[in-house]
This record gives structure tokens, C-alpha cells and sequence, in this order.
């Protein structure tokens, strides 16, 4: 499995938002969707704010494949589930930690968004 370098993790993991857009099953990107991102030591993480129902994350669950951009840099990506079963309650923390002063943090650990959580991994 590739690994982020430090420089990615520390810009794209910092970034309040990035862009992520999906493949279509032809390999064409969807358009980017903004969303928030979280740092779980060297790894990156993000969730759908409408849970299962979002319309990036269907496309991602389905092809697993995709671009984000954040912070002056363009990566593509593979989405995984996390491979550290108690990885949701740190990123639980990471959320409330990096976004907690928004309305919308708290509800971000909560099940639907949670269910929804994908490691980036670069490719």
C-alpha cells in the first residue's frame, strides 16, 4: 500500500476543506464535492455529511476510486474502510477536535455520517 508523504499528510490533513470527486463507473470524475477532512496519525479520513444517501459517497463505495484536492495539491486517491477497527472513535475525536466549534461537528460522529467513514489512500 502506498503512503502519504509527510508534506501531503501535513497540508491535506490541516486543510479546513478539500474538493473530492469521485469516479463514474467510466472512469470520468463526478463533480467535486466539498467536504471536510481528518487526520488519524498518518492516515487520512473523511465522511459523508448525508450518510449513506450522499451522492459522492455512493459513487466512491462504488468504484473506490477518485481525486481530492486540498491545500494547492491534487492527489488521487483509493477509498478503503478504515483497517483499525477502533480507528471511528479517534476520528470521532478528530472531528470534534478540528470542527467542534461548528454546529455540524457533534453530528458528524453520530451513525449515518459515521458509517460512512473512508480512509484516502494515495494512488
Amino acid at each position: 500500500m502506498t503512503t502519504w508523504s509527510t508534506d501531503d499528510l501535513d497540508r491535506i490533513g490541516d486543510a479546513q476543506e478539500i474538493q473530492i470527486a469521485p469516479e463514474n463507473g467510466d472512469g470520468t470524475l463526478r463533480p467535486p464535492t466539498t467536504i471536510w477532512i481528518v487526520r488519524d496519525g498518518d492516515d487520512l479520513f473523511v465522511r459523508s455529511v448525508n450518510g449513506p444517501q450522499g451522492r459522492w459517497y455512493r459513487t466512491a463505495g462504488g468504484t473506490h476510486r477518485g481525486r481530492i484536492t486540498a491545500a494547492g495539491l491534487t492527489r488521487d486517491v483509493a477509498f478503503a474502510e478504515a483497517a483499525d477497527p477502533a480507528a471511528n472513535e479517534r476520528i470521532d475525536a478528530a472531528y470534534l477536535a478540528k470542527y467542534g466549534t461548528t454546529p455540524w461537528a457533534e453530528p458528524m460522529t453520530r451513525p449515518g455520517p459515521r458509517d460512512t467513514t473512508l480512509q484516502l489512500v494515495p494512488r
